[in-house]
């Protein structure tokens, strides 16, 4: 949030703007006409969210369709022994830390443009799940999960940063939360799906877990040609959008954060969001939940087959988990930004999960054990969702952003490499190096979220004794400092 001091009359007039606050979202503003500001933002998420939702829907669908597979058939027909199929889960995470890392995903977005990034990527990643269902070999199965997540590393954090470039600070919690409800919803379409394309078995000479991979893998691919046309890039080109409306939107960021800022890209901005130990602990927030996050995704037909389930029953019952979850994310976004707090419901979204993990660990019994899934979907993925949207609202600076958030979702998923290793086949069927890890690391969540929280309180308070004003002598008009700046607020 930003605030006026009070040395408001002081700042040059198209710096005045950052003394507004962010809760006159169902004001409206004029531009030569009167828009109303409601009416916008649901033109805005009508025409922006559905198609980025669906393709996340397709990513997570992607990443986590080998889980459907396994309990069909994929280890025995590509005779994996032991913990081999693990590996392979490993692999798929760290080509996408290492694609992140060594060729920073937002980097190459800020230098093109959405148009052309998100398809692409989503093509990619396509035609590596389509292979998906031909490959032959244990290795072959290993090359294809590294490149898949190579692939698939960029869309994540673009699509946040993007977002960032659309809508005001307080507005993008819950878009963020509709827009990673996608991955609840592809579990629990997922099971579905498999459940139906698994009778497909012997179709071709095929098993019914290559059709798993070819048909989902084919839908992505026809999307992402459809996405070249239906993906806009940013306000000033949007086609979609009249003069008034596009400068409703100017008008709307330039009062709120610095999306309106020509800034230009520079090494010297990247080296800043290193260099800020609050982007650290956002990482940490998110590392701490992706373990948890993608043990379940990835294992749950596992853990409800062991649970003494066929394979067709372990299939549907996973649906029930995932619905939960998508309310409970959309429930709890709604209530973050009309309160305009992150932490709590963050903290409180993780002991929820925790009391699942709880139930697993503690009871064997089948039908107690399935409603500990169902709590720890309906903790993590609430959680996840207002963690991954957090540096997006609270990072200022353009391109300090834009690296923030693909650190966030690089340090993040080394929990999902670790996570990969926890599900040993050894340890069927009550799987507690798992579970234990899993409430560890939600244990650990709430920690970490509850230290970024004090610092974040801390030093909005610093700004507001004005410890911080010194840095506007001097400045030049227009000039901005980013996070640092004394009139920047962040969102708790």
């Amino acid at each position: 949030m930003l605030r006026a001091s009070n040395a408001e009359a002081d700042l040059p007039n198209n710096e005045k703007h950052i003394v507004s606050s962010s809760h006159d979202s169902e004001e409206s503003f004029h531009t030569g006409n009167a828009i109303s500001e409601r009416a916008l933002l649901r033109k805005l998420d009508f025409k922006l969210l559905p198609a980025l939702t669906f393709l996340y829907l397709l990513s997570f669908l992607d990443r986590s369709n080998v889980a459907n597979a396994r309990v069909e058939g994929l280890t025995r027909d590509l005779h994996m022994t032991g913990d081999q199929y693990l590996t392979g889960l490993t692999l798929y995470f760290i080509g996408y830390v290492l694609f992140e890392v060594r060729v920073p995903c937002n980097i190459i977005l800020k230098r093109t443009t959405p148009q052309l990034w998100l398809p692409t990527l989503t093509l990619v990643w396509g035609v590596v799940a389509t292979l998906m269902g031909v490959i032959q070999t244990y290795p072959g199965f290993l090359v294809a999960r590294f490149f898949l997540g190579m692939a698939e590393s960029g869309l994540f954090p673009g699509v946040v940063f993007y977002l960032s470039m659309w809508y005001k600070r307080n507005e993008r919690a819950y878009r963020v939360a509709l827009f990673f409800s996608a991955a609840s919803l592809a579990g629990a379409f997922g099971g579905v799906l498999a459940w139906g394309i698994a009778h497909m078995n012997k179709v071709g000479g095929l098993g019914g877990w290559r059709w798993i991979f070819i048909l989902e893998g084919i839908l992505t691919v026809l999307v992402s040609l459809v996405a070249y046309f239906f993906i806009t890039n940013y306000p000033d080109t949007a086609t979609f959008l009249s003069d008034d409306e596009r400068s409703q939107i100017h008008l709307r960021l330039k009062q709120d954060s610095d999306a309106t800022r020509n800034e230009a890209f520079t090494w010297g901005n990247v080296s800043q969001a290193f260099k800020d130990p609050k982007v650290w602990l956002y990482g940490l927030g998110f590392h701490t939940l992706s373990l948890p996050l993608y043990t379940l995704s990835l294992f749950l037909p596992t853990i409800i087959k062991e649970l003494g389930y066929t394979a067709a029953q372990a299939q549907l019952l996973t649906v029930p988990p995932y619905a939960v979850a998508f309310i409970l994310t959309i429930s709890v976004a709604v209530a973050s930004e009309r309160t305009h707090y992150r932490a709590p419901f963050i903290m409180g979204s993780s002991s929820l999960a925790i009391i699942g993990y709880i139930i697993l660990l503690s009871d064997h019994r089948p039908g107690v054990s399935y409603v500990g899934t169902i709590f720890a979907a309906a903790g993590i993925y609430p959680a996840t969702a207002i963690v991954l949207s957090w540096p997006a609202n609270n990072v200022s600076g353009q391109t300090k952003r834009a690296t923030a958030n693909a650190m966030q979702i690089s340090i993040g998923n080394l929990g999902a490499v670790l996570g990969t290793q926890l599900y040993r086949t050894e340890s069927a069927p009550r799987f507690f190096l798992g579970h234990g890890f899993a409430m560890g690391y939600l244990v650990a969540n709430v920690v970490v979220v509850g230290t970024l929280w004090l610092v974040l309180k801390k030093t909005n308070e610093g700004k507001e004794r004005g410890e911080k004003d010194h840095l506007l002598n001097g400045l030049a008009e227009g000039e901005w400092l980013g996070d640092e700046d004394p009139r920047w607020r962040f969102q708790t």
